[in-house]
């Protein structure tokens, strides 16, 4: 009998949040064998989507149908620090059951916990070294991986499992170059059904189709990223042609009614002056304009049914030009004078090695560079004072904040505007919110709980909350700071970072990203020392 294809079914889907915030509503999607891009703009319902249908949420409604094992990779893995490698993977039973058979313990639950997996070890050196997690002893604990390693690690527990459909939410976050690239060919060598939410677009360059979500609907793009941007494009070119000859249209319509009434209202001016000439009856004159104002009338109602249907034309043609909105501020209380030091590092002894020596100037932008593993977090954290040097000093000098990857930073009990209100207690609530307003938070959305957000929506209002703390930050640490954003939310955090004014220190993979930002210095954290580096 031949097997059924592995997919994934969603029929009639409803989600809303406990607040009442509706997600999908009568949602409806199949996906078949090859690897598929979920794009859309941060807050369309792409991870919400993805952990309806791997079962970490009940949908209010419809129905989620998967053929075959599915795997999962969240979006915010959490680490428990004390675990080992062996349990992450799964596999740990089984080791200790082939080491005591091995040793020569025949119990019968050694054999049934161990199965026919007698190469378990060897499979699991194999997928962490495909993943280039080389050198990871399967009994070491967890707790000292970087977050692009755990990444690996959670995907090589996946594919260990051999599933037929893998969800994969933001996987090349934390990641650097060569990590990235490991990635890259384990999503290529992928045999099942591949449903990946990313907004790196070199992975997406491998995917076979693109669904963009948008409003609650799935559109369907066959090819990679660049195909799907390349069609993209041409309907918004179409797009914007239709409103334009739409809004011609309107005006003439405007215009075509403005010219018939006129010609109407001479008419029936002549036609009275004729009239009174004539010296007609009143009974006749009263028919002649009676006859005349129905047929203006029919003539103003077509002219009116003609504007009023052009009028429509323009707004189905506007609705089909995406107009994605832009933070677009200006933050002059976070200048600083240009060569006043804003930080100083001296012969400071990071808790895990390394020691460093190093002094910022406004107005500098840095980018923190190097391989996962190496401590950039480490050395972001001890400045932002979360971790204890083992030795030295660091002096700061002016108001600084600190952006972590996870963005803990919120309460997540809280709305957006109280989040915001408790950096800045001192500002009113229609200051709070004018200023939430730049950040996109607009009437309604600043009222909406943290734990709601989705990962773009969370970054903007922790952005907001830093930015627009009292006293205002002269020194800005972020760390990763394009995780979890699409390509649009990319755009907005580097329109944010145009109003800063004060020291900028970015730890970040995204190059792109660092160059767009201006960054003025680059600095390379081996684990051991700073290196100022060309990356030209």
């Amino acid at each position: 009998m031949a097997q059924p294809t592995t997919s994934i079914l969603c029929t009639d889907l409803g989600f809303e949040w406990p607040d009442g915030r509706p997600v999908l509503s009568g949602f409806h999607l199949a996906v078949g064998p090859g690897r598929t891009g979920l794009v859309g703009l941060n807050g369309a319902g792409k991870s919400t989507l993805l952990r309806l249908i791997a079962g970490e949420l009940t949908p209010a409604s419809g129905a989620v149908r998967i053929a075959g094992e599915l795997a999962y990779l969240p979006q915010d893995l959490t680490v428990a620090s004390d675990q080992r490698v062996d349990e992450t993977l799964g596999i740990r039973a089984k080791r200790e059951a082939l080491h005591a058979i091995e040793s020569g313990d025949v119990d019968e639950r050694h054999f049934a916990a161990l199965g026919d997996d007698w190469d378990v070890e060897e499979r699991a050196r194999a997928t962490l070294d495909r993943l280039g997690l080389t050198g990871l002893h399967l009994d070491r604990t967890t707790g000292e991986l970087s977050g692009g390693q755990a990444v690996l690690l959670h995907l090589a527990a996946l594919l260990l499992r051999r599933p037929d459909v893998l969800l994969l939410d933001e996987p090349t976050n934390n990641l650097d170059a060569q990590a990235r690239a490991r990635l890259y060919d384990a999503v290529a060598a992928f045999p099942g059904v591949l449903l990946l939410v990313s907004h790196d677009r070199e992975l997406l360059e491998r995917v076979d189709q693109i669904a963009d979500l948008r409003d609650g609907e799935v559109t369907w793009y066959g090819g990679n990223f660049s195909a799907y941007r390349a069609a993209l494009a041409a309907e918004q070119e179409s797009a914007e042609r239709l409103v334009r000859n739409a809004e011609a249209d309107v005006k003439r319509q405007k215009r075509d009614l403005v010219e018939a009434t006129q010609r109407l209202a001479k008419s029936a001016a002549y036609g009275k002056a004729r009239s009174v000439r004539r010296n007609d009856p009143k009974a006749l004159a009263d028919k002649l304009q009676g006859k005349g104002e129905e047929t203006a009338g029919r003539l103003r109602g077509m002219h009116t049914e003609r504007l009023n249907e052009a009028k429509e034309r323009l707004a189905v043609a506007e609705e089909a030009v995406r107009d994605d909105a832009e933070i677009r501020i200006d933050l002059p209380r976070t200048a600083v004078p240009a060569g006043r030091s804003v930080l100083q590092l001296e012969r400071v002894r990071l808790a895990y090695g390394g020691v460093v020596d190093l002094e910022l100037r406004g107005p500098e932008r840095v980018a923190l560079i190097g391989r996962n593993g190496s401590g950039k977090t480490t050395l972001l954290r001890t400045v932002a004072g979360e971790l204890a040097p083992a030795e030295g000093m660091i002096t700061t000098p002016v108001p600084m904040r600190y952006l972590p990857q996870r963005l803990d930073v919120l309460d997540d009990e809280a709305t957006v505007f109280r989040n915001v209100k408790a950096y800045a207690p001192a500002a009113t609530d229609n200051d709070v919110r004018a200023r939430l307003a730049r950040f996109l938070f607009r009437g309604a959305r600043a009222d909406q709980q943290a734990g709601t957000l989705s990962g773009g929506e969370r970054f903007r209002a922790t952005l907001a909350a830093l930015l627009l703390a009292d006293p205002p930050p002269q020194l800005l640490l972020l760390d990763e700071p394009t995780n979890n954003l699409d390509l649009a939310s990319v755009r907005q955090l580097t329109q944010a970072l145009a109003g800063y004014r004060g020291t900028l220190v970015v730890a970040s993979h995204d190059y792109p990203f660092l160059r767009e930002i201006g960054i003025t210095r680059w600095l390379e954290w081996d684990g051991g020392e700073l290196h100022a580096v060309d990356p030209r």
